[in-house]
This record gives C-alpha cells, sequence and structure tokens, in this order.
C-alpha cells in the first residue's frame, strides 16, 4: 500500500530471468558432480554451436539475450525438479541444435538416447504437409516418448515465462491456444504413464497455466 500519495516506483522489466554466466557455471557443476559425461559435453557443444544466437529481443528491454540462456535455463530448472538422468539432461541443452543451426541430426556426436529425444522434439513442417498436420504429428511423437515430454514441457514453461514481453496481442492468443491444445496434455501424458515424472509434471503444469491464465485476464479486458 502506498501511503501520503506517493507514486508507484518504475517497473523494470528483466531481460534475462536469470543471469548466463551462473547458469552455465551450475550446469557445469552439477553434471560434474553427478558424472554426467554426455551433459558435460552437450553444455561445450551447445555453447559452441549457438555461439552469436540470441533470443527475441523484448518490448520493454533493450538486453540483449544470449540464445544459451534458454537451454541452460532449463536445465537448472530440470536439475530443481530432481532430474539427473545424463541423456536427458543432454537432450535439453541440445533440444534447439538441429532446428537452429547448421547441425543435422545425424551429426550429433551424442549417444543413440540422446539424439532420438533431440530428433523428437525438432520441429519440421515436412513437404506436402500442412503447418497443423505437421504439428499434430509432431505433439503424437513427443506423447509416445516420456523423456521427450519432459524437454518439450519445460521448454514451453521457459517460452511462456517470458512471451508477454515479446509477443504481440495476436501471437499471444495463438501461443496461448498452441499451449493448451498440444502442450499441456503432455503433463497428463507424464502424470498417467511416468510415474517418474509425475511431480516435475504437476510444477511445470501449474506454473504454465498460471502464467496463461494471468495474461489471459490482462490481453481480454
Amino acid at each position: 500500500m502506498l501511503n501520503n500519495g506517493e507514486k508507484p516506483e518504475k517497473l523494470v522489466v528483466r531481460g534475462s530471468l536469470f543471469d548466463g554466466e551462473n547458469m552455465l557455471s551450475q550446469v557445469k557443476s552439477f553434471a560434474l558432480l553427478e558424472g554426467l559425461e554426455e551433459t558435460c559435453r552437450a553444455v561445450r557443444y551447445m555453447c559452441e554451436k549457438h555461439a552469436g544466437q540470441f533470443r527475441k529481443p523484448g518490448k520493454y528491454s533493450d538486453e540483449q539475450v544470449p540464445y544459451i540462456n534458454h537451454p541452460l535455463l532449463m536445465a537448472c530448472q530440470a536439475y530443481a525438479f530432481g532430474i539427473c538422468d545424463d541423456a536427458l539432461l543432454a537432450a535439453i541443452l541440445l533440444h534447439d541444435v538441429v532446428e537452429d543451426t547448421e547441425i543435422t541430426l545425424n551429426q550429433l556426436p551424442f549417444g543413440d538416447e540422446v539424439k532420438e529425444i533431440v530428433g523428437l522434439v525438432s520441429f519440421f513442417v515436412p513437404d506436402g504437409k500442412t503447418k497443423k498436420q505437421a504439428k499434430d504429428e509432431y505433439y503424437k511423437r513427443i506423447s509416445g516418448n516420456g523423456k521427450a515430454c519432459v524437454v518439450k514441457i519445460i521448454d514451453r514453461c521457459n517460452n511462456v515465462s517470458t512471451m508477454a514481453g515479446s509477443f504481440d496481442r495476436e501471437k499471444l492468443i495463438e501461443y496461448i491456444q498452441e499451449t493448451e491444445r498440444y502442450v499441456l496434455p503432455l503433463t497428463d501424458v507424464l502424470e498417467n504413464n511416468y510415474p517418474e515424472y509425475r511431480n516435475t509434471a504437476f510444477l511445470i503444469r501449474y506454473q504454465i497455466i498460471s502464467i496463461l491464465e494471468t495474461i489471459k485476464c490482462l490481453i481480454l479486458d
């Protein structure tokens, strides 16, 4: 509550939710601590392949956010949930390498499970398919692999956390609808079929729904 007619301080919008260098240090530290060999290699490889790339700039901040902050935040969040699976954490770090760099899936110098997960979460529209058809098939494939579901829901959780500062109203509505149609059902898949990720699914579902409902109230007035 403000007293004596005082005006509220000007709000400052964060460009990055967390410090990138600190997250990088944390990921390297827990990968070494847990003996996660592929995760250790994935950190270095991801930093190299995404070098010079930045996240979509926000409307209210002129901070240039390195792209690696996104997979690093995802990996820190996954580890905070108690996830120590080497292939899963490596795939989280590498999840955008095939989509957003020149590297093909077959060129990834990682084990078969890591490549399988990365392949499942990499989205492309095949020739002869509409974008909707491609999305339907994409999410259906992901739903058949618990670890791919984890990557996708953490990815979307991170993206919806920052979308209000980057998307216009039309894009916000489209992204909310896509999230409700395709991504939230993946949390049901985890809760029903993969008990080891049940708590992760609940917490991410709660965070995503909270953000979506808040944004709905702000843009539908």
